[in-house]
């Protein structure tokens, strides 16, 4: 069987204080009281036969609610410790985070009630300066803001 695969977008934009990064927090009651450590790139599974990028722009849209085109920088993908692969493509784009609307889930919860409650994909997202997104970030995704980070310095005069 092969390994699992995600894939989404990592949106920066160039603020004040130089490179913003946005990031997800994912929704249910597991993530509720974690904050650093928890937080990811807006991304989702899929198949063998489709292309990441359509996934990456797919998911994006179903976990924020916004459809996002542009040039998208594929950076290299990333394998988690769960043998997880992502596929992760940077784009350029500036977008209002309070107006965020995340598709849902459900799950029995509370845990062996036999009651199923839906809940977000996504309780919130959030820019974040460099430094700040690393901490925020699930361990495993930091090199994906490496990567984005190295690329835009080699751009940047």
């Amino acid at each position: 069987m092969a390994a699992k695969q995600s894939a989404g977008l990592l949106l920066y934009r160039w603020g004040a204080e130089g490179l913003e990064l946005l990031l997800a927090h994912p929704g249910g009651p597991f993530w509720a009281k974690k904050d650093l450590g928890a937080w990811s790139i807006p991304k989702g599974e899929f198949l063998e036969d489709e292309e990441p990028l359509a996934a990456a722009r797919r998911e994006f849209a179903e976990e924020i609610g916004t459809r996002v085109e542009g040039e998208a920088l594929p950076l290299t993908p990333v394998k988690q410790k769960s043998r997880k692969l992502i596929h992760a493509f940077a784009v350029e784009y500036d977008l209002n985070v309070d107006r965020i609307t995340s598709n849902t889930f459900e799950m029995e919860w509370p845990p062996r009630s036999g009651k199923t409650q839906a809940f977000p994909e996504v309780d919130r997202a959030a820019w974040f300066a460099l430094e700040e997104a690393r901490h925020r970030i699930q361990p495993g995704q930091v090199p994906i803001l490496d990567e984005l980070v190295r690329h835009l310095s080699a751009q940047r005069p």
